[in-house]
């Protein structure tokens, strides 16, 4: 059975609604006692490569999800406090108050932790909102009972354990249990990128070791605004683009944004509390805000007092998660939400590892004490809207949902690898932006002339050539009867807004009338789906934000800037418009969707359009090295809004050898008049800080 919600959210089968839907009757071979919590193994486990078994004293961590015993009606006050015009908009739960009427019993709980204690797991702490329990056992306990086996698989270029088949539970506990999250692995990806290419090698790699990351620099030639410097000195790249190009821009330093984005009124985020959060935690992060600001931006100053931190009490998987690269991470989401916000308080909370529960466990002590009233999360699951397991979903939507109900702007980047085709050989969206309870922030391609105002904004979606010169003919790259031409387009791209329709998630009644028919049932649905992004801001790391981190180089380890782009730069710079929406309104403004789409929309000046750039491209040089010019420089020109053809690869190896097979396809996102799946409704315009708070008025 579906769920259909009445009001501006209508998710399904996934998240609270799965709570309704995801027990099945277990196979008459398991046990007639058993149920089977159907989509509680993931989906990438039936075509990912299977390497080998969970040895049975492995101890594995996990968590029993429990049901909200009136799902409906979190979700319809979810609603009901979101939709400008509605009268209980805005009248928000303290979290108490949400946890008492929405959270599971304590009968409950405790009937799931007697059944785990029963079968020899030690169980944890229950957190106040009373939707899981923990517990840890070994690899034997769970897939006994569970009636599930465990293997490892590669996915994406690392090893996960995933459980081979749905799990199940006795039928005493199934009707009040969920899911079980946890038992199957599932890692977040930082959504950030230097564009820098994938073949250049890094002298000082240190990739799984929690210590400063390797550097990296900009190469010149690049601008400090958009056409600042021309490209008169490369070959023509020709096929109809100017023959002429501007070269990249260093990275935008905050004023630039606020000024593009009009974002120089009396509101700056004062009173209001911004949480970042990711895996991990830089030593260097204060300090090196502090600096960047006081460099580039010293008229607002980052002091002490608008900083604190919620850290886990020990980080684990730092190899699997590439602990230092999530360092990058936290230095540009704590720099942009101060850049744009820059009056906002920041919480930085730092989860234990770079896998869901970790970071859900991070996003959890926010929503259950209230400390922030928006939160922007930089990282997702690549494809995961397809590809996570439903018991991962219903444990992420759940704290989503309370958020909603207690007025937490929740705010998540669209992802950097656009439809995910060259990634996962699909299209489908991120996880956990595709979810309905979140604000989905996609990216762009920002012009900033040299007045401080927006020249241009495009869709980021990038596709490159590589120039192929003696350097690059030395790399590999091409050879040297190819030299002084631009090579074919790369169709593996150079990343580019996430975005596309949702397999899981019924279209939200916020996106009725506003979402294109043919993007909505773009899977071939009966019913219209949701689709991603909602919004978007700069992203494309050949314009990019500059930032200031500590990084390892060959002659030590010190502060430097550097130029970096990705969503994980929209969604912070979004999190800082909406502290300074909430500032002007005079409260939260919780979920933003319904407002945006049923409000905002129809606004001209609030909401700028993003549509197609026509034949637009860049020049960009780069460190062959990344961080000097003393092994050459190699260079790319970089297409903007590309829509052109992609390439998924896989490999295998059979009796004569290794065999690579290929599919082709058209990039899947497109920008357009109005709503669009790479952009979404467009970007922050002039009036949007003032529209967005009088809707909550």
């Amino acid at each position: 059975m579906t769920h259909r919600w009445t009001g501006a959210l209508a998710p399904a089968c996934a998240g609270v609604a799965a709570a309704a839907i995801a027990i099945a009757a277990a196979p008459a071979a398991a046990s007639q006692s058993l149920v089977r919590l159907r989509g509680s193994s993931p989906r990438v486990a039936a075509t990912a490569p299977r390497v080998g078994s969970v040895a049975s004293n492995s101890q594995i961590g996990f968590q029993v999800d429990l049901k909200l015993p009136d799902a409906q009606g979190a979700v319809a006050f979810a609603e009901a406090v979101a939709t400008p015009g509605n009268a209980q908009y805005g009248k928000f739960l303290t979290p108490s108050q949400w946890e008492a009427r929405y959270s599971p019993s304590i009968s409950s709980v405790d009937q799931v932790r007697s059944f785990l204690k029963s079968n020899g797991f030690t169980v944890g702490r229950t957190p106040a909102d009373r939707m899981e329990v923990p517990a840890t056992g070994t690899a034997a306990q769970v897939e006994r009972v569970f009636a599930t086996s465990l293997g490892y698989y590669r996915v994406r270029g690392r090893i996960l354990r995933l459980a081979d088949q749905d799990l199940s539970v006795p039928g005493d506990v199934a009707g009040v249990v969920a899911g079980v999250s946890g038992v199957s692995q599932s890692l977040a990806q930082p959504d950030n990128t230097t564009g820098a290419a994938r073949t250049a090698p890094s002298p000082t790699a240190t990739p799984f070791a929690i210590k400063q990351p390797a550097g990296f620099r900009i190469a010149q030639p690049c601008g400090s605004y958009y056409g600042q410097k021309i490209d008169t000195t490369l070959p023509a790249y020709g096929n109809g683009y100017p023959s002429t190009p501007p070269w990249a821009v260093c990275g935008y330093t905050p004023p630039q944004f606020r000024s593009a984005y009009g974002l120089n009124g009396s509101a700056d985020g004062t009173g209001v509390t911004v949480a970042v959060v990711d895996a991990y935690a830089s030593p260097t992060l204060l300090s090196d805000a502090q600096r960047f600001a006081a460099d580039n931006d010293p008229s607002h100053p980052l002091a002490s007092s608008q900083f604190s931190e919620q850290l886990a009490n020990s980080f684990t998987e730092t190899q699997k998660c590439g602990a230092s690269g999530w360092f990058g991470e936290q230095t540009l989401d704590v720099e942009a939400v101060h850049g744009t916000a820059p009056g906002a308080k920041i919480l930085f909370a730092g989860a234990a590892s770079c896998f869901t529960q970790p970071l859900n466990d991070a996003l959890r002590g926010i929503v259950d004490g209230h400390l922030a009233d928006v939160i922007t999360n930089s990282y997702g699951d690549n494809g995961g809207d397809l590809l996570d397991s439903s018991s991962d979903r219903i444990s992420t939507d759940d704290i989503l949902l309370m958020a909603d109900g207690t007025g937490i702007s929740v705010l998540f980047s669209s992802g950097d690898n656009g439809d995910e085709f060259t990634t996962v050989g699909a299209v489908t969206p991120d996880y956990p932006a595709s979810s309905p309870y979140a604000t989905a922030v996609g990216g762009t391609t920002l012009q900033i002339g040299s007045d401080g105002s927006r020249t241009g904004e495009f869709g980021w979606s990038t596709a490159r050539s590589f120039l192929c010169d003696a350097t690059w003919a030395a790399l590999g790259g091409c050879t040297t009867a190819q030299e002084g031409t631009w090579l074919p387009i790369d169709l593996a791209l150079d990343g580019g807004s996430g975005g596309g329709t949702s397999y899981v998630y019924p279209q939200p009644n916020y996106q009725a009338g506003v979402v294109p028919t043919a993007l909505a049932e773009a899977n071939g649905a009966a019913v219209p789906m949701r689709v991603v992004p909602d919004i978007s801001m700069e992203a494309d790391p050949a314009t990019g934000m500059l930032v200031g981190e500590t990084q390892t180089f060959p002659n030590g380890v010190y502060y430097d800037t550097y130029r970096i782009g990705g969503t994980s730069v929209a969604s912070p710079l979004f999190a800082g418009v909406v502290a300074r929406a909430d500032e002007a309104a005079g409260k939260p403004l919780g979920l933003l969707n319904p407002a945006l789409y049923q409000t905002l929309s129809s606004e001209s000046q609030a909401i700028r359009d993003i549509g197609p750039a026509g034949a637009r491209d860049m020049s960009r040089a780069d460190y062959v090295n990344s961080i000097d010019s003393s092994a050459g420089y190699y260079y790319t020109t970089r297409i903007v809004d590309y829509e052109g053809p992609e390439q998924f690869c896989t490999s295998s190896v059979g009796k004569t050898g290794q065999h690579t097979t290929c599919t082709t396809r058209n990039v899947a996102l497109n920008t357009a008049t109005g709503y669009d799946n790479m952009t979404g409704l467009g970007s922050p315009g002039t009036n949007f800080v003032a529209d967005l708070a009088a809707s909550g008025k």
